[in-house]
């Protein structure tokens, strides 16, 4: 992530929303989020909401944008946030200590030397401790959309696997929405929309993700909208 850097877009409000699809990816995640907790490119703060259940010993969020930072030092200040939080305005390079955990929900993909920056957060991962990615998946479902928000890529399980820092090693690798994917393919061909209305977001939320659920199982996890990559660290 650069140091200087001013969000762009306004799909953090807009996927707030997506309450069902939320609980969905914290449900394959939380069990891997223990310790000392970094999450990268936190946003306004609707991750650590639902992901910190305050019993992390402690919670990073690290956020490039000063803006969202005055944002998140309000929601603690305010008692929003659970108080095992900190908030810090920068990069994984301006980090020193180590964690147990370390996340990036929807963020890697707004990243565009991200080799690099898996290498830098493999760095400050305890031995034995998880570096997870949710990204989108699949290079030709990016869209009008993707662009306007500022991805540079979506991913497949082979290039994420490609990204695999030293000392780490893949232990779950898997695509999910396969309902979504259906979707996203026929946003891209026919309607080709910049943003997505609340409605459409709402609606795939309510009755796609419900799906998704049912049939990711029935196709092992083949294909879909979004894919979780989760590597642990060696023990040294």
């Amino acid at each position: 992530m650069n140091d200087a850097f001013t969000y762009q877009g306004s799909e953090l409000e807009l996927f707030q929303h997506a309450k069902k699809w939320k609980q969905y990816f914290s449900f394959v995640i939380r069990p891997f989020i223990k310790g000392d907790v970094l999450e990268a490119g936190a946003g306004i703060g609707s991750t650590t909401l639902l992901l910190n259940n305050g019993k992390p010993a402690s919670w990073l969020l690290l956020e490039p944008d000063a803006a969202m930072c005055t944002s998140l030092n309000k929601q603690l200040h305010d008692g929003t946030l659970p108080a095992n939080c900190t908030v810090m305005n920068g990069t994984t390079a301006s980090v020193s200590q180590l964690f147990d955990t370390i996340i990036y929900i929807d963020v890697l993909e707004h990243i565009e030397a991200d080799k690099e920056e898996l290498v830098l957060a493999s760095k400050l991962l305890k031995p034995g401790g998880h570096l997870i990615v949710l990204s989108p998946a699949f290079q030709h479902l990016y869209n009008p959309f993707d662009k306007a928000i500022g991805h540079f890529r979506r991913y497949t399980r082979r290039s994420l696997t490609q990204l695999t820092p030293a000392g780490t090693v893949v232990v779950s690798n898997r695509y999910y929405d396969t309902v979504g994917y259906f979707a996203a393919l026929m946003n891209k061909v026919f309607l080709r929309q910049k943003y997505p209305a609340l409605k459409q977001v709402l609606f795939w939320d309510r009755w796609l993700v419900p799906l998704s659920r049912f049939t990711d199982k029935l196709f092992f996890h083949s294909f879909g909208k979004s894919i979780i990559t989760i590597w642990k660290k060696e023990m040294q």
